[in-house]
């Protein structure tokens, strides 16, 4: 075991290698994307391509047995997977979140054997948000110690990925009211998983209810909710966006096909034929730029986030607080863009399509209903007001990030 303070290393991946290797998967699943969400079938068996595929040791260092991609690499891969099924790119959000901060965490032998973990194949599914309106200012869930281990009771909901889950991360307060992480054996008693997720899109995420009821954790699967990596919500932020960039390309590969297979066009077109009509070409023609969009500014924010965890592998402090104040707000900058291309791509891509465009054979309408569900899972409505304060007022974008400060979702 090294001596190092955690298993982070700078990247050595090569891009144009890890699509090679990921693509023909991302393709294989993208095939039966369609006919999953038109009979609402949970992706087990996609899932499970991905992980035989070694996807949740992306971000792991070679040395250590992983692909040692970047944070830009993995949330372009992401980005290309959300494209192939947005549910089954949300499904690994939790996943690769718990990897990054095993990577951050000191390196111990506990640290060793997660990473041993996420190399043979064990997937981590997530459960923060309290059921029944809870808040992370009143967590209910419970932790409390019982002879050399813990018991674990509460209920959670946006328990995205838990149905596909060896592992569900979950938060808690101990007997101090101290917010812990609690890492929990799917397959045991005491642990009850519900699809009871009613949201219009996203529907195959297992983002249903996850209920505790006196549930086994290891002492050695607990840790303080503080000491995780201090750039965990724009991880958990950039994976949405991520998912949102793929929703956009794919809509703009579903309308180009959509166009090419139109027959015939309305008299008052430009052109006999719709895919020769200067308009229909132009609606193309933005959605073509709001997918180039939504990547652009995918790209540059994930670059902020690679310049925390450089810094981080440095050991340089104030390098960190500075690239954690360039992310939270190249993150936040890149939410606006790409939820305002997502949504303006997924609505105006039918302006080319005519009637033909809303057959449920098609189901374009998924790629709305899918960005809607993925944008309304943040507070967009109050981005443009923090960026605007600190720009102005030097306020403290990252201060919502905190788990004290209540949010929901």
């Amino acid at each position: 075991m090294s001596g190092s303070t955690s298993s982070l290393r700078h990247a050595t991946a090569d891009i144009e290698e890890l699509r090679e290797r990921f693509r023909p998967v991302f393709e294989k699943i993208a095939e039966g994307n369609l006919e999953r969400e038109k009979g609402r079938v949970f992706p087990y068996e996609q899932v499970r391509w991905l992980i035989d595929a070694r996807f949740g040791a992306v971000r792991i260092p070679r040395e250590l047995g992983g692909f040692g991609a970047s944070l830009w690499q993995t949330f372009d891969l992401l980005r290309e997977l959300g494209a192939a099924d947005p549910n089954v790119a949300h499904v690994w959000r939790n996943h690769l979140a718990f990897v990054e901060d095993r990577l951050n965490a000191a390196r111990t032998a506990a640290t060793d054997a997660w990473i041993e973990r996420f190399l043979d194949g064990e997937f981590v599914g997530g459960g923060w948000t309290e059921a029944n309106n809870g808040t992370y200012a009143n967590i209910q869930t419970k932790l409390v110690p019982e002879g050399d281990h813990w018991l674990l009771t509460g209920a959670k909901y946006y328990a995205t990925g838990s149905l596909y889950a060896d592992w569900l991360d979950v938060l808690a307060v101990n007997p101090e009211g101290v917010p812990t992480t609690a890492l929990v054996k799917a397959d045991q008693p005491g642990v009850s998983l519900v699809d009871d997720w009613r949201g219009f899109g996203q529907k195959t995420t297992a983002s249903g209810s996850a209920n505790y009821s006196r549930a086994r954790v290891e002492s050695d699967h607990i840790f303080p909710a503080t000491d995780r990596f201090a750039y965990q919500g724009l991880f958990y932020q950039t994976a949405l966006l991520a998912i949102l960039a793929g929703i956009t390309q794919a809509t703009l590969r579903d309308g180009i096909a959509a166009l090419k297979a139109r027959k015939r066009n309305y008299g008052h077109g430009l052109a006999q034929s719709a895919g020769d009509d200067p308009q229909l070409l132009q609606v193309v023609g933005k959605v073509s730029a709001d997918a180039f969009g939504a990547q652009a500014a995918l790209s540059a924010s994930t670059a902020t986030l690679d310049a925390i965890a450089h810094a981080r592998i440095a050991g340089d402090e104030e390098a960190v607080k500075r690239a954690l104040l360039d992310g939270h707000v190249a993150t936040t900058r890149a939410q606006l863009v790409i939820i305002d291309a997502a949504l303006r791509a997924t609505t105006v891509v039918f302006d080319a399509l005519g009637s033909s465009g809303v057959s449920e054979d098609l189901l374009l309408d998924r790629h709305w209903r899918n960005a809607r569900t993925l944008a309304s899972h943040n507070p967009r409505v109050y981005k443009e007001r923090i960026l605007g304060d600190w720009h102005v007022n030097d306020a403290d974008p990252a201060k919502v990030y905190a788990i004290s400060a209540g949010q929901s979702e």
